[in-house]
């Protein structure tokens, strides 16, 4: 078949695939119940942070200090029928609104729909920043620069989307030697990483970067590491209406946002996001997860997780490298400054 024609029918199938999935996110808003909606506050220039939890109170203090210094202007969260204190919590916060719900994670797309949803009635014309309560961006010059520095470059570069790679942060330890308190910094115990062991692929379909790797691939997944966890997020976005998430933050629709890359061998600017799932909180979290059963793939991921908890591993290794900052991850190659001065 010669090339335009199958581009030409990929493009017609994506686009009834976004349609379908924006159609979902609209049904599916009728299972969010308001419990604090701000977003009347919104103000036109506002950066916005999207969310989807369930009992995430311990990390939650942190997780708002750390993204409001940032220079998130708003917080729209959507709670997953939490029983920790978390939706109290979030309630009482002035620049968050918030929608709670007791239907199914799994059938929602893992919160993707909720999540659609509201970028879709929120989140248009804003840049909008979609992570986990256990992830934190770090972008070049992010200890000088505040993010609204860095999506006015976009702009002004024409640029609708910036890549973060996941980076899974890990202590030294047995990740339950150290309790984590409330409104501590992750990264004073989970403050090492891998700095290499990725892999990297082109997805043909989409047209977004698959990478695999680091401390997940070579702990959990040894014997399968096809089926380690994606580290490709693109979770920064200049949202427009008819724009969705695929999968997670790991790729969009329309396709053309997932070219974050480029392809001439050049560098484009990216950044980092410091995934700190691995802190004493975690073996609590497998376990529910385990039980709920609401994780992609029967819970894959957390079963491999479950199994490999039983013999207290440590994730460190003497590869291992301590996080310093922005500038040593760049150095490794890991995030680039592009052509962003």
């Amino acid at each position: 078949m010669p090339g335009w024609w199958t581009g030409y029918w990929r493009k017609i199938r994506l686009r009834a695939r976004r349609q379908y999935f924006l159609g979902r996110a609209i049904r599916r808003r009728r299972a969010l119940s308001p419990v604090a909606n701000r977003t009347r506050a919104i103000g036109s220039g506002a950066i916005l942070c999207f969310v989807t939890l369930r009992n995430e109170a311990v990390r939650l203090p942190y997780f708002l200090d750390y993204y409001r210094a940032l220079g998130v202007d708003h917080f729209l969260v959507v709670d997953n029928d939490s029983d920790d204190g978390s939706r109290a919590l979030l309630e009482a916060q002035p620049d968050v609104s918030l929608w709670t719900t007791k239907a199914s994670y799994k059938g929602s797309r893992y919160g993707l729909d909720w999540v659609n949803w509201l970028l879709f009635r929120h989140g248009t014309g804003h840049w909008c920043l979609t992570v986990d309560p256990d992830e934190f961006l770090v972008y070049p010059h992010c200890d000088v620069r505040p993010l609204r520095a860095l999506t006015d470059w976009l702009d002004s570069s024409a640029y609708r989307a910036f890549p973060a790679m996941m980076l899974d942060m890990y202590p030294r330890g047995s990740v339950t030697e150290r309790i984590y308190a409330a409104g501590e910094n992750p990264l004073d115990i989970a403050a090492w990483f891998d700095p290499a062991n990725y892999m990297i692929r082109k997805n043909r379909e989409y047209g977004n970067l698959w990478i695999q790797g680091g401390p997940r691939a070579r702990a959990f997944f040894a014997d399968d590491p096809q089926n380690a966890p994606a580290l490709n997020k693109i979770p920064l976005v200049r949202w427009a209406r008819h724009y969705a998430y695929v999968s997670s933050t790991h790729m969009l629709l329309p396709r053309s946002l997932n070219l974050v890359y480029d392809e001439n061998g050049g560098e484009r600017a990216s950044g980092i996001l410091l995934h700190t799932k691995f802190l004493s909180t975690f073996v609590g979290k497998s376990d529910e997860e385990m039980t709920r059963g609401q994780h992609y793939a029967g819970s894959r991921e957390y079963k491999a997780y479950h199994s490999a908890l039983q013999n207290q591993p440590q994730l460190w290794c003497p590869e291992s490298i301590e996080y310093e900052g922005w500038r040593q991850l760049e150095h490794l190659g890991l995030i680039s400054r592009g052509n962003w001065p």
